[in-house]
């Protein structure tokens, strides 16, 4: 764009003296000189008006303003797991920026959404139907209804059945894609933020186990009681990441990972080969975000270093930047409730810590439990000490501030 003194050169193509003759036209024909040209050949009178081209502002918080608008500051998170622990991430950050994409296990085949997916051959839409349900910000009577699992004697198959599954499911032979299912699913619950799944391929997870023995499908690779894992796989070897998953991972800014059951959901994500190398390769910080207990069936004895050696594992040894941990101890009545079924707390010892460090990860401490409001039904499912979404939050957005001082506004 020219400078002002530019813009008010008379072209070279117009005969000199022709705005002079159109003033004299306009007098002939009785209309008056505009007010504005008066007022300049006046030298006086009130400036003109303000056009809508704005100033530019000026200064730091100027220029983080102009930096927002222009979404140089927006934080692009990418959020990994699945089960109530990716979705509470989601939630927590969506405070800072509506830039999230949460990648979704879908191996999932627990009571309800085993059913599902026997009966109608789709990936597992539990942890799909949960972040969802979690991130919804529509009509409140559908989102309840999307949460409601039916009660009833009669029919061992609908006891208990997640109304939202059976939506997922119906959606993804209404649209011929389980992709196109979550997404009209989103746009229906009014999601800020997107939900993907990891992968669309109906796979299984499978676990050999230290005894030598194999077991399939992710109940009972989680079950309580049976020899300690050695290693987790996919049935099918041939399974792909999700069209825009990988270019979401190489355009994040923080991608995290968890909190959740560490082999069936947090490393299950890590089986789809794309995922793992795009997040072991990407130039966003890297988070995996501790839980608070162990989980009897899948980190009996393991400490905080050891589920951040398994972690590294899956990324083929290396990406993993940082462990955001909770510093901030339950009453010992709390620990000694969630002890005494198998969940003893995760407690951030000196010896761990070094621990971790000596694996090259970065250890963040901060107290990121919420207050116990009594135990939660989570149907089947082990309710562990919960996170508080938005002082994990808050602990992410600081630690990527560090690192990327232009996201610092955000904080």
């Amino acid at each position: 764009m020219g400078s002002r003194s530019a813009r008010m050169t008379r072209s070279p193509n117009r005969p000199a003296g022709c705005a002079r003759r159109r003033r004299n036209a306009g007098r002939a024909a009785g209309r008056r000189p505009s007010e504005r040209s008066a007022r300049r050949r006046r030298g006086s009178g009130p400036p003109p008006a303000a056009t809508s081209r704005k100033r530019r502002p000026r200064g730091t918080a100027a220029r983080r303003i102009s930096a927002t608008i222009r979404g140089v500051n927006t934080l692009r998170a990418v959020c990994v797991g699945g089960g109530l622990g990716a979705p509470t991430v989601m939630a927590g950050l969506r405070r800072h920026t509506d830039d999230i994409t949460g990648l979704i296990a879908v191996t999932d085949s627990g009571r309800s959404t085993g059913k599902v997916r026997i009966a109608l051959d789709v990936p597992a839409p539990g942890d799909i139907r949960s972040a969802l349900t979690v991130l919804a910000e529509g009509d409140p009577a559908l989102v309840k209804l999307f949460s409601h699992r039916f009660a009833t004697d009669k029919s061992e198959e609908l006891n208990g059945m997640a109304f939202g599954n059976l939506f997922l499911a119906a959606l993804t032979q209404q649209e011929g894609s389980f992709l196109r299912a979550v997404e009209e699913a989103s746009r229906l619950l009014g999601i800020r933020g997107r939900v993907v799944p990891v992968t669309l391929y109906n796979t299984h997870l499978c676990a050999k186990l230290a005894d030598g023995s194999v077991v399939e499908e992710e109940v009972n690779v989680r079950a309580p009681g049976k020899a300690p894992i050695e290693r987790i796989y996919l049935k099918d070897d041939d399974v792909h990441a999700t069209d825009g998953s990988v270019a979401a991972i190489e355009a994040a800014d923080l991608i995290t990972l968890g909190p959740g059951s560490l082999f069936t959901t947090v490393c299950a994500c890590l089986l789809v080969p794309e995922i793992a190398r795009a997040i072991a390769t990407a130039k966003g910080l890297v988070v995996y975000v501790a839980n608070t207990t162990r989980q009897p069936g899948q980190t009996d004895g393991y400490g905080i270093a050891d589920h951040v050696r398994v972690v590294r594992d899956y990324l083929g040894g290396s990406g993993l930047d940082a462990v955001l941990v909770n510093d901030d101890p339950p009453p010992d009545h709390l620990q000694q409730h969630y002890a005494e079924r198998g969940l003893a707390y995760l407690e951030p010892t000196a010896d761990e810590i070094a621990k971790v460090e000596a694996q090259g990860v970065r250890p963040v401490l901060a107290p990121i439990i919420d207050k116990w409001t009594g135990p939660r039904d989570l149907w089947l499912k082990q309710d562990t000490i919960r996170h508080d979404a938005g002082r994990v939050a808050e602990a992410l957005v600081k630690l990527v501030g560090e690192r990327r001082p232009r996201l610092r506004a955000l904080s």
